[in-house]
This record gives structure tokens, sequence and C-alpha cells, in this order.
């Protein structure tokens, strides 16, 4: 079995060459969509068809030259969503539309029309915010709020729809195909433009059901600032694209991916947000195709409405967005997000396709995993080495290699012979195991897994009715069909412990190579006239396949503990929705220092297309990085949602011990900050679940009107209070910090000093750490030290971290529950504290009343930054209980300490200072 991996391992370094990747301008129908050029659209509206429902507004539209007729169909969403379907009146067949996603039908709300005349049709919203003003001919929509323009659709003319024909040889006479025939040839060989098949390389795609691609043009009026459709190795602020270079959403699996590169990877969310300092606005396009996204900016003379009948309409000149979506089938179904904050839009996303789950608590802790832990000694020695040299972390890993012959869900009964002892003992040491288990299911009729799902007809099927197979690492694999709701459920109940010999509660999953990624096939991946359930080609559901199976995963888990147990499950392949199973995690990224810059703007452009569960892997999985590296992005990494170290079965052992004391010091502090801080992150992580707010943000979502951080990408935030800025060059004595907001006041946050002043700093650097500031008006829990683990946490007390503003305010939260169960929920097994400094006075109150959790953990010590004069005194109240406190004051820093206080968290209180 080694030499089918090792046949693995080269095709996979092969990948790094780009020729076995599709150039946009090899994409058949991306070469059709751009014979359409901008200008006067050939649909026309015809508004007498327009009927008005409780749910929605439909009416039809014309192609002038080839007579086509779409059925439009517009709703109104409950909180500023505006939804746009267009579909075939009459298709052929059924045209695929997404399932799943969407968390539910949408509730909607009642349009009216408010003027319709000849050529124009106006709806008005529910609360007459907004208006939808389409002009039938050309067929065009605009999407007003208080008179001004904020989006239009069609306005350039691309709208494109592919109509369903039967194929050339079906109910024609042999002249008419010969006519055609010839006529199309001529085509061909002008435009190529691979109508009924596409060829790249030795790969034949054949289109059974002919050309049926689709497309639309927003105009975003105003912005000149996207973001948003992950996942590229691109800068966070998305850049105007040229022929041929668009950006793609295509999920493959590209080893050693290229930096600054519009192809897609290993995920896509085709949600895009547009942001101007008075408005925050989103596109979410529901379609699981591959698509092809073109972004310009440009400025535009527009109209200014005249407000009264005296007043001449005006021009100014605005930036203008225009954004091209291309999608290879499917229909178009959009969904326009209103905002008009960011924060708004994310609800709205969230709305339709939910929150982030609420991790388990110890998933937030570090991982540690590489291809491979060689066997139980293995494990059972790294295990040791993190408590000899006094390192906390949650979890080990085992890739692919601690299975019997990359059979999943088995173990190599040489190297892993008790799997149950192995875990008792990580058990032991209040630690958990993460196994990987792939999509690609081993062709072998002596593997219970394959010989089921062969039997039951569980696996996708070529074009001709066969099994698909394709090769893997086990060699020749078949591919489960998780797009089938049957499959999800029998994969599912694998996981149950009798089914799953080996595994015990301490078990969580990684889904990796679900593209999914084929080693033989075009682009490394399915073939795209592959047959899924209900008849579905692959094409249509490509980049919902890892989706589906983290959906089963997260599944399996939770029925396995009897629906008690939060899973943790981290997939490689996604799409939006995926947050609402587990985390995700940027592939395989390589041990250099453009790779550590990068990880930054991928990060935040997956956390605000609402997958706050995200990282990059520490170190980077390819090569070897020099010490220095390592340490800088052990720094970064601990200042992530998901902090993993990984590395490749042909990179060197890795372990954060084996890099000279001085660097495992500091690599120690690193893990060491992140369990302190984990407090702060878990509570973010529960408003991330239950707000939609991202855990890890671009600086403009909370300076929405500070132009200056609008493309900023080498810096973010961590919730609302804390700003870190990682190093990402070698040998750095001192990196540039843009601190935002002239009435903004800044802390750093290990030395307490406020900084002299907002805006652009040099701030000098050793390889200690990296600049983290906290900011002024906010109120951070910590835990006092950290534990070996997080369980081992569970007791240990906390800190809060007070951070003054310009009045001396400021406020923060905590949530608490068991940090595994679903008990928060069921239950109302939580705790919700709200901390408020103002007046001089700490206090400390419920912030939801229906919580439920109890716990003897203390608040041991308060620091509060920023506080002018010397106190003369220190008063704790609890109840009626007055207590003096001792405490210090640094008089250059203006930092208060308060040690050794016994203040319930669960209760309310006050500190007064005088």
């Amino acid at each position: 079995m080694e030499a089918a991996a090792q046949e693995g391992i080269s095709v996979q370094d092969e990948a790094v060459d780009k020729s076995k990747f599709k150039e946009c301008n090899q994409i058949a129908f991306y070469r059709r969509q751009k014979l359409l050029h901008p200008g006067k659209s050939s649909y026309r509206a015809l508004l007498d068809s327009v009927t008005l429902s409780d749910d929605n507004v439909k009416f039809q539209i014309i192609h002038e030259e080839n007579k086509v007729l779409l059925q439009v169909e517009i709703w109104e969403i409950e909180g500023n969503i505006f939804r746009l379907k267009i579909n075939e009146a009459a298709p052929l067949r059924a045209r695929y539309e997404v399932l799943d996603v969407l968390i539910k039908e949408p509730a909607t709300q009642r349009l009216s029309i408010s003027h319709k005349e000849a050529g124009i049709l106006v709806l008005k919203s529910v609360n007459e915010e907004y208006k939808l003003q389409v002009t039938a001919d050309p067929f065009q929509i605009e999407l007003q709020s208080k008179n001004e323009i904020v989006l239009s659709m069609n306005s350039n003319g691309l709208l494109y729809f592919e109509h369903l024909k039967p194929p050339p040889s079906a109910s024609k006479t042999t002249a008419e195909n010969k006519e055609e025939a010839a006529s199309d040839s001529s085509k061909e060989k002008q435009e190529d433009l691979g109508l009924w098949q596409e060829k790249f390389g030795r790969f034949l795609d054949i289109k059974a059901h002919g050309p049926s691609s689709v497309g639309a043009d927003f105009s975003l009026h105003g912005f000149e600032h996207v973001y948003g459709i992950p996942q590229h190795t691109e800068t966070l602020l998305l850049k105007n694209t040229s022929d041929g270079d668009a950006y793609r959403l295509y999920n493959l699996d590209i080893f050693g991916h290229k930096i600054h590169d519009k192809i897609g990877i290993y995920g896509s969310v085709p949600f895009l947000l547009a942001h101007k300092p008075n408005r925050t606005s989103g596109i979410f396009w529901l379609n699981s195709s591959e698509t092809l996204v073109d972004i310009s900016t440009k400025a535009v003379a527009e109209h200014v409405p005249s407000r009264s009948t005296a007043e001449t309409a005006k021009q100014r000149v605005l930036p203008r967005t225009d954004v091209r979506w291309m999608s290879e089938s499917g229909i178009i179904d959009v969904f326009l997000l209103m905002g008009p904050t960011a924060f708004d839009v994310f609800k709205q996303f969230a709305q339709l396709t939910g929150t982030q789950a609420l991790p388990p608590l110890f998933s937030l802790g570090y991982h540690q995993c590489r291809w491979n832990y060689e066997d139980e000694q293995d494990v059972k020695a790294v295990d040791t080495g993190f408590d000899e040299h006094d390192i906390p972390y949650d979890v080990i890993w085992l890739d692919i290699e601690h299975t019997d012959g990359k059979r999943y869900f088995t173990w190599d009964k040489k190297k892993f012979q008790n799997p149950k002892r192995m875990q008792e003992l990580l058990r032991k040491k209040k630690r958990k195991l993460v196994v990987i288990v792939d999509p690609h299911i081993k062709v072998d009729p002596t593997y219970t897994l394959y010989s089921q799902g062969k039997d039951k007809g569980y696996f996708v099927k070529d074009r001709n009715g066969q099994d698909f197979e394709g090769i893997c690492w086990p060699g020749s694999s078949c591919y489960l069909d998780f797009t089938n709701p049957e499959v999800r459920k029998w994969y599912a109940d694998q996981f149950a412990f009798k089914t799953y010999k080996g595994s015990t509660n301490i078990l969580f999953v990684w889904n990796d190579m679900n593209e999914p990624s084929v080693f033989r096939g075009a682009e490394l991946t399915m073939q795209k006239d592959a047959v899924h359930y209900s008849s579905w080609e692959h094409r249509e559901v490509h980049n919902l396949y890892g989706f589906y199976q983290q959906m089963a995963t997260a599944d399996g888990l939770i029925k396995r503990s009897l629906g008690k147990e939060r899973p943790f499950v981290l997939t490689r392949s996604f799409f939006a929705g995926s947050q609402k199973y587990g985390a995700v995690w940027t592939g395989d990224n390589t041990a250099e220092w453009e790779y550590l810059k990068i990880s930054i703007p991928m990060l935040l452009t997956i956390s605000i297309a609402g997958i706050s569960f995200c990282g990059a892997d520490v170190g980077g999985f390819i090569g070897d990085p020099e010490p220095e590296l390592l340490v800088r992005w052990y720094q970064a990494g601990a200042y992530q949602p998901f902090f993993r170290g990984h590395s490749n079965m042909e990179s060197k052992r890795r372990e954060p011990w084996l890099f000279g004391e001085k660097n495992t010091r500091i690599i120690r502090e690193a893990i060491s900050e992140r369990y302190i801080l984990l407090p702060y992150l878990y509570t973010l992580f529960y408003r991330a679940h239950t707000a939609a707010e991202p855990v890890m943000r671009p600086l403009w979502i909370e300076f929405p009107g500070k132009i200056d951080t609008f493309g900023v990408e080498n810096e973010y935030m961590l919730g609302n209070a804390l700003l870190v800025h990682p190093v990402t060059e070698r040998e750095a004595r001192t990196v540039s910090v843009l601190l935002p907001g002239s009435e903004e006041i800044w802390y750093d946050f290990r030395k307490f000093k406020r900084m002299e002043a907002a805006g652009t700093l040099k701030i000098p650097v050793t390889l200690e750490n990296i600049p983290v500031f906290q900011r002024g008006g906010t109120v951070i829990p910590l835990k006092t030290r950290a534990g070996k683990s997080t369980e081992w946490m569970i007791d240990i007390s906390y800190e809060l971290r007070v951070a003054l503003d310009a009045e001396g305010y400021a406020k923060g939260e905590l949530y608490l529950d068991d940090g595994h169960s679903f008990q928060y929920l069921h239950e109302k097994q939580f705790l919700h504290r709200k901390f408020t400094f103002q007046k001089q006075v700490l206090s400390s109150s419920c912030r939801d009343e229906k919580g439920q959790y109890r716990t003897t953990c203390i608040v041991e010590r308060v620091i509060i930054l920023g506080l002018g004069l010397q106190p003369m005194s220190v008063t704790t109240c609890l109840k009626d209980e007055k207590e003096e406190v001792v405490f210090t004051y640094d008089t250059k820093t203006c930092a208060l300490m308060l040690e050794k206080l016994a203040l319930s968290v669960g209760a309310d209180w006050e500190i007064h200072i005088k």
C-alpha cells in the first residue's frame, strides 16, 4: 500500500505544474459568455405578465433574438434581503437548484407595486425604505434606498442564459443535422465553444444535456472596495480582473498553490461584500457549479435625483464596481443583502445559511498534527514531550497512515494494535484524538465499507452508469455520493462505536481530499459528466461535495453520542453554510514567509464569508521552516481561530521543542498566551454562533468610516477588543502598525501602557512576541494561567483586563458553559455575564437571565488600564458586604492592579474606586 501512496504523492507533487489546471480561457462556458460584451441587453421584460402574490412578484422576460421566455421571481425576505430567481419558463428538463445550503425557506414579506407605467414597474418594500425599479426594455433592475441607487442588475446587459436543447441528432432530419453540424463545426473552429463536449488535455467532458450556463452582472453604485468570494491565495481587497483573469470558484486540490492567483482552490463561497463609509451590501450567488467572477471598478458620472421639480438634475462622478457572475449550469438564484452595516450583512447571510456551530472548547486549544505519527509509541512520545517541555496542547492528529491500507474507519494492526488503550492514555491526560476520514473508498470486495457501498448503489456513477473509479491514496477508489440523503445517513452511522471499531468518544474527525481529489482526473478532480443522486451531473454539484461530507460526518459524531455531544470536524473543501458543521483550513501551504503573509487575508476572507472557525497550517505543510519563521507562525496562529501545527511526510519532525531552548521558550509562551486568552475566544465564538459576528475580522468592519482601514490585510481585529499584527518579515526589527480611529485609545496588551496616539506607528519588535493592542472601551476575560489542556483549566481563576476609553468607560462579556455538550441549548446550562466600567465602578451583571450554569470559579485579578489618577481606596461590594482591596498602581502606565480577589464569576458584584 505504501507504493500506492507513493504513487499518489508523486501525482500530487506534479500538481504544482500549472498546466494541470485550466486557465479561464480554457473553460468553454467562460469563452461563450465573454462573447457577450457590455451593451444593450437582448432581454425585454413583459410587464403585462406581472403577478403579485403575498409571497413574491413574478413576470417573464424574453430574449429578442431566440424568443426564449425566462421566468423572473422577486422576493423580499425579512431583514433587508431581496431574492431574485431567473429560470426557463418551460425548460426541456428541470434545471439544478441548490439544496440544503439554506437553513430553511426564508420568511418573506409582501412587496407592493407603487408605480406601473409604460416600460417601468416600481416595487416597494414593506418598510418603504427600498424600491425595486424594473425597466422593461432593455430589462434592468435597480435597487434603491431612500432614492439612492445602491445596486443594479443587468445595467451592463450581460444577463446570459443558455436554454436547454435536445442533442443535435434528436428530432431533426438528416439534412437539418448536416446543416447544423456544418455551421456548428465552423463555429467550433472559430471559437471552440465546447457546447456538447469539451477537451482538456487527454480528458473529454461529454455534455449529455448540452450547454446550460448562466450569468448576470450587478453594479454596486458608489462602491470601490469589494471583498469575499473565498477561496483564493489573494489579497483581502478583490482586484479588478481582465479577460482571462477572473476569480474562479471551483474546488480543486492544488498542492503547493501559487500565491496571488485567482484560480479556485479547496473551497468556494459565492458571497461578495461591498463596502463604503456609510453602507455595506452583499451579493450571494447561490450556484454550486463552476463559477467565474469578473470585477471592474471605475469612476462613473451618475445623475443625482433632484429634490424638487424646480431643481435641475445634477451629475457627479462616483466610483462604481461591476461584478459579473458566470456559472456553468443551474439557474440564477441570487440574494441581495442590503445591510446597511457589515454586521447586518453577516446576520443576513447567517439568516440564510446558518451561523457558525459553537465548537467544543478543546478544539480552540492547540492541535498537533503531522503526516504521519508513526504508531502508538510515537503518539505517546509526542504527548509526553508536551508535558516534559511544559507546553499546553489539546489534540493529537493521525493522517492516512494510521489506517489498514488507506481503508478509512480501520487501524493498521501493526502500528496501532490497541487504539482504545492509546485513547485511554490521552483521555487520562484530558486530551483528544483526531483521525482522517476521506471520501474515497478503496476498491476491495473484502472491505466492508466498499462492499456495502457497492451493494447499496451508494457510489457516484460514471456517465455509462457504472461506479465512477478514480485513483487516490488507496489506489483504485470509488467515491461516496454524499448528495444522496440516504448515503449521508448510512455514512453517519459508520461513526457508531460498535461499527467504528477502536473508536471512543474522544476521537474526532478530519475530512480531507473532498474537493473531491482524483489523482488521474481532469484538474485532479472528478469528471464533470459523472452522475449523482437524482441523475444530476457532477458539474451541477461539484462545489457542494465536501460540504455534504462534512455535514454527514458532523451528524455521525452527534448521533454516536445520542445527540448529547458537540462534534468537531475539520474539512478541506467547503461551500456557503459549511460553518454549521465545523472548521476549515487553508490547505496545503508551504513553509515560506510569503505563505505566512498571505494566510492573514485568506483567513479574513473566509471569516467574512460566514466561516469563523478557520486557520492555516502553522509552520507551512510543505517543506521545512527556518526556526524564526516557525516561531513567527506560532505567534500568529495563537491569535487566529483554528490553531494547528501540521507538516508533510517529507518534512523534518517539527514538534515545538526541536528548535533549541530559546525557540522552545518563545513557542511555549505563544501557545500559553492562546490558552490564557480562551475565555475571550470562546465568548467570541458564542457571538459568532448567536449573532453571526466573525471572530477574526478586517479592521474596516470595526472602523467602517475609516477609509485608511479598507485595504489593510497585515493586521486584524480579534473580536472588537484586540488588534493583532503578526510579524511576517524575516529579521524584522520594527513593524508599521495602523491603530485606527483618531478618537480611539489603544493599549499595549502585554506592557499595559497607553499608546501615544492612534494612526500609523513604527513599533519595535523582537523575536519574543508580536504586537497586540487592546482597544479602549473594552473588557477582556482571561484565565490567570495556562494549564496542560483546556480540560485542566476549568477551575483556573479569571482575570479581567479593563481598558478605558477617553470617557473612562469600558464594557465586555464572558460566556461560559460545560464546553462540550448541547446542554447550553436544551437545558440552558450556560452563564453569560456582562462587565461594565463607568463612573469609577466596575460591575458584573447577568447578560442573559435564562442561563442556569453553575461554576465555583472566581475572578481573582482585575487590571484597569488608563486610570488617570492613583486611587485613594478600592472596595468590593457583593450584596451588602463591602471589603477593602489591596491594590498596586503603576504611575508610568496608569495601570491599576487588583489581586487576590475572590469574586464569584456567576454573582453580581461591584468594585468601587475612589
